[in-house]
């Protein structure tokens, strides 16, 4: 078994970025997400390896936040297009935590999966690195377990890390994580160490059968109850580690330009606004469902799992306190028996 010490993560995580970019945990001001190792300056910085998220999950680091997709250039009636891939180089993501890895396992069903490959996530993808950290104690918020998720098993980890008080248990899972181990060299020790026990869920949550539930609730009336505060902001698509909704934009000037995708959020009226001016979800309601229903079922029925993880950053974020777990429990309880 192979231990890190926690006295030595500085000296680990500087021999880790040398020669590659290393995204950590830390929390800056009122802010925290997974930023660039060489970028902490100490201060202001914290290293927030042993909380257990940070607001901001590691999703930018295979899906960014504003990727440029191809350039053009025109000369007269010909057209040049070439590919750009910005950021091809090898990358590291270190302490995520299972329900942000289980969200990363999303995005390769949808990016790799069903017989389309999007190449521009599939060179991030294959030059990431997931050093993943296993949990033991969940938060208040935390509902991974309910959703399929184990915490104390983050998958598709290269290497997973155990907290043990003093030290990481340092566990290599593949052959990227085996080749991440050496670079570390005498700062992993072979010594003995025992993981803690996973202790009780506070949120307590049954997902069994929601799925199939919800296909019968379309048009039930509790989604008007459901989505009377929500205000349509958007916030909880952009800290959700799983939400991949994207639009593609055109920027150009005279004869050249570039077409990018960026972040985008099926909570907003123009995600589905078309050219002739219709929108299939025109009101809060319809967006609101539209949401939750790809959240629990249609994502389950393509893909087999729910694409919520469970980590409860939405529950934090959403400024009316629109809970997940709320809902689902009240999915669960709905009778629907009685309604037309």
């Amino acid at each position: 078994m192979q231990i890190l010490s926690k006295s030595k993560i500085e000296e680990a995580l500087n021999q880790l970025s040398q020669n590659t970019e290393l995204f950590v945990p830390l929390a800056r001001g009122e802010e925290s997400g997974f930023y660039p190792w060489n970028s902490y300056q100490g201060g202001s910085d914290r290293l927030m390896l042993d909380a257990l998220n940070v607001l901001l999950p590691p999703k930018s680091v295979v899906f960014p936040q504003t990727e440029r997709m191809y350039r053009f250039t025109g000369n007269g009636t010909a057209v040049e297009i070439k590919e750009t891939f910005e950021s091809s180089e090898p990358r590291i993501i270190f302490g995520l935590r299972a329900c942000d890895a289980a969200a990363i396992a999303c995005f390769d069903d949808v990016f790799l999966t069903m017989g389309f490959v999007d190449s521009f996530y599939q060179v991030r993808r294959e030059n990431t690195t997931i050093v993943a950290h296993a949990c033991y104690q969940p938060g208040v918020n935390c509902f991974c377990e309910a959703m399929g998720v184990d915490p104390t098993e983050p998958v598709n980890a290269d290497v997973i890390i155990r907290d043990t008080g003093d030290a990481y248990i340092w566990e290599s899972k593949t052959d990227k994580g085996e080749k991440l181990s050496a670079t570390l060299g005498s700062l992993l020790e072979n010594k003995e160490a025992a993981a803690p026990e996973l202790q009780p869920f506070q949120q307590q949550v049954d997902y069994e059968g929601v799925a199939e539930k919800l296909q019968g609730m379309f048009e039930d009336p509790i989604w008007e109850q459901l989505a009377a505060t929500c205000q349509t902001c958007g916030i909880c698509t952009y800290v959700c580690p799983s939400c991949y909704c994207f639009d593609i934009q055109v920027k150009s000037w005279g004869d050249e330009g570039y077409r990018f995708r960026c972040y985008d959020s099926c909570m907003y009226p123009e995600y589905t606004q078309m050219a002739g001016g219709h929108n299939p979800r025109s009101n809060d309601r319809e967006r609101f469902r539209n949401r939750f229903l790809h959240k629990l079922q249609f994502f389950s029925e393509r893909y087999g799992k729910p694409l919520c993880t469970g980590c409860g950053r939405c529950i934090v974020a959403c400024p009316v306190g629109i809970n997940i777990v709320q809902i689902i429990n009240q999915v669960k309880e709905a009778d629907t028996s009685v309604r037309a």
